[in-house]
């Protein structure tokens, strides 16, 4: 006889989602990524998830500035909300403010350090600011806990070489 369908108080949690995602030979991967975003995007508040939907729409739109206002309004009413933090260090990304992108990233971190959005963003901002070394270890980091990023995977392979004294 076949097991019914898990209810919500039988969901699978986060982190055995992560679990299964770190390992390299899981097919499954995509969809596992997108439970795992999915979960990490929601706050419990609607009012909090309208904010944050509204901020990841201006980034989608390439309006950085609109993206920093909506996810600080939401850091202002919940600074545990892990995402927010990430989708600001998005914006300040895009707006070429490395430090305030740095800063976010490490409030991701502290909050949620199995962000692997995070940890490559973080290895995308120190490859910028020529810390090979640095970089290397942050997307290393992402790949432990997600193995299937292929840019985060050229990334480490162009830094391997790169320190090997080969370039591209």
């Amino acid at each position: 006889m076949l097991s019914p369908a898990p209810t919500l108080a039988q969901e699978v949690s986060v982190e055995d989602l992560l679990d299964e995602l770190a390992n390299p030979d899981e097919a499954g991967w995509m969809r596992l990524e997108r439970q795992i975003l999915r979960r990490w995007g929601q706050s419990g508040s609607p009012t909090i998830d309208y904010l944050f939907q509204r901020g990841e729409e201006a980034l989608q739109a390439g309006r950085a500035d609109i993206a920093i206002d909506h996810f600080s309004a939401v850091l202002d009413y919940a600074p545990d909300f892990a995402e927010a933090w990430n989708g600001r260090a998005t914006a300040y990304y895009l707006a070429n403010r490395m430090g305030q992108s740095l800063s976010d990233i490490e409030q991701v971190l502290r909050l949620n350090p199995h962000h692997f959005g995070a940890l490559a963003g973080m290895g995308m901002i120190l490859e910028s600011l020529d810390r090979p070394q640095q970089a290397l270890e942050a997307y290393q980091a992402s790949l432990a806990i997600h193995p299937h990023q292929q840019a985060v995977m050229d990334a480490v392979n162009r830094l391997e070489l790169a320190s090997a004294g080969q370039s591209l």
